[in-house]
């Protein structure tokens, strides 16, 4: 079993900038040296899959956080925009939507304007979103500010927390590194850990991202021209003992109108094996080729 501290300890390794991370597709590939066994192939393509079931979900962990709006919490906490699946679009403070939901949110203090600020999702036995996930327990987010304010932190953590049949656990950490004109965002993932109930099995993962908005700064109240640059690092471990590390060469290109990174590279490394994961040439879909010594594997996401 690899030891968090351990992960930790591998990316202090990279130069790393990055955050929230999606998927999608394109066929180019770099090639390692290392001839792969049909094995080590299965154990690179395992731990690639790993690395993006921990980047989906902790990157629905931003959402959720950068969707405290004033028509969840009375003020705008989050980045004013809703873009996660809990809430509907249009969904206002005391709007049936609001008033038929199966959590609850408490903010403390609930005092506009003063901060630090703790905000509790309570989702009780379990809550149906409208993105059709299931999820229990709490998440507790601690706010130093409001998001879009520069140098806020948001500091994210979970109390039983389970989407579907998988317990979320670790520290997630949103920071606003936005320039005059230019907004952006680190987002760290410390000692995240992703069990299924069901089989016991488990991901460990760090994580250290930057992203930036390079397109829509100057409509900050029209989200679906905004466009996204991420880069950074991560390293992972598996309950099958597989142990990983993942670095974006190309840097990824996130669209607010796709839910999935349309572009972008990034490199898998595991025990000496390398893969090339290439996510698209902008095409909005569900797919990556993962190119392991010239051979193409298709990735779902």
């Amino acid at each position: 079993m690899k030891k968090l501290n351990h992960l930790t300890t591998c990316l202090t390794a990279f130069a790393v900038m990055g955050v929230i991370s999606f998927s999608s597709c394109k066929k180019n590939a770099d090639l390692s040296a290392t001839i792969d066994t049909p094995a080590e192939t299965a154990a690179t393509l395992s731990a690639t899959s790993a690395d993006a079931d921990m980047e989906t979900q902790y990157d629905d962990v931003f959402n959720i956080t950068a969707s405290m709006n004033s028509n969840q919490v009375g003020e705008n906490l989050g980045l004013g925009s809703n873009v996660s699946g809990l809430f509907n679009l249009g969904e206002g403070p005391v709007s049936p939507d609001t008033l038929s939901r199966c959590f609850t949110i408490a903010v403390v203090p609930n005092i506009p304007g003063v901060f630090p600020k703790t905000v509790t999702i309570d989702f009780g036995a379990g809550c149906l979103g409208r993105d059709g996930k299931y999820r229990m327990g709490k998440i507790v987010s601690i706010y130093t500010n409001r998001m879009v304010v520069p140098g806020a932190k948001v500091s994210t953590s979970f109390i039983n927390y389970q989407v579907d049949s998988f317990k979320v656990e670790g520290t997630h950490i949103t920071e606003n590194t936005s320039t005059s004109n230019l907004q952006g965002w680190k987002v760290t993932v410390l000692n995240g850990k992703i069990t299924n109930v069901n089989t016991n099995y488990w991901k460990e993962w760090n994580s250290t991202k930057a992203i930036l908005q390079i397109e829509g700064n100057g409509t900050p109240g029209f989200p679906l021209d905004d466009v996204y640059k991420i880069t950074g690092a991560a390293a992972g471990a598996n309950s099958v003992g597989n142990s990983w590390t993942s670095t974006i060469i190309e840097p990824l290109i996130k669209k607010f109108t796709c839910r999935w990174i349309v572009k972008g590279t990034k490199r898998i490394t595991r025990n000496n094996h390398l893969g090339i994961l290439d996510y698209g040439n902008g095409d909005c879909d569900n797919q990556a080729i993962l190119t392991i010594n010239g051979v193409s594997h298709t990735i779902n996401l």
